[in-house]
């Protein structure tokens, strides 16, 4: 065999073995049109590269996304347990009696003072902001009134704050590797393990063949 023969074969090869690991690897990341396109209804997750401790290893549902900007809730940081009515009586409202007991999220570093609900859309009130999924975002304190009478949402999520970016700013951020952006789920979303969230957010950048 010739050197150009031989060389042509061996480019030929290579080739193919590219080929064939691209086509069948059941394991490679999602490109950008299949996985990581902005909007809402999709999960961030923090990569090792963000090195803010505001967002360190955090899982954020993306309520909103759009030429304002983006707003979305960390769902992955539990912060305490207590009764809704003391949740209720912090805010200035009536308690209501109820013995439920609320799971209080760090929803983000803006407006902290503040109380949001990410919940199923089965209850929603004017001025609740709707997502994808069947799902909405609410900060009225009567929808917390509603969950203590049982005349609330199914599902639900309490957080302080939000996580907000002006416009173009979080894809300055994907794009600098800070976040992988991923399909969400409701199961996910409400689920009570704040680790295996973030698993499981962690798992959806790949390909299941």
């Amino acid at each position: 065999m010739s050197a150009v023969v031989g060389a042509r074969a061996a480019r030929f090869w290579l080739a193919t073995l590219i080929l064939y690991v691209v086509s069948f690897s059941p394991h490679l990341p999602l490109g950008a049109a299949e996985n990581d396109q902005l909007e809402a209804g999709k999960l961030l997750v923090a990569t090792d590269e963000l090195l803010d401790p505001r967002f360190f290893e955090s899982v954020i549902y993306l309520v909103k996304h759009d030429a304002e900007g983006t707003v979305g809730l960390i769902i992955n940081r539990p912060v305490a347990k207590g009764s809704i009515d003391d949740l209720l009586k912090g805010f200035g409202a009536e308690p209501s009696g109820s013995q439920l007991e609320v799971i209080i999220h760090y929803g983000g570093p803006v407006s902290s003072g503040h109380g949001f609900l990410l919940h199923s859309d089965d209850k929603t009130l004017d001025k609740s902001i709707k997502a994808p999924h069947g799902l909405a975002m609410t900060s009225d304190i009567r929808m917390i009134q509603a969950i203590a009478t049982g005349t609330g949402p199914r599902h639900f999520l309490f957080a302080l704050g939000y996580a907000g970016w002006a416009p173009g700013q979080l894809e300055d951020e994907v794009k600098a590797n800070s976040w992988l952006v991923v399909p969400s789920d409701n199961t996910l979303v409400f689920g009570t393990d704040p680790g295996e969230k973030r698993r499981r957010a962690m798992d959806k950048r790949q390909i299941r063949l």
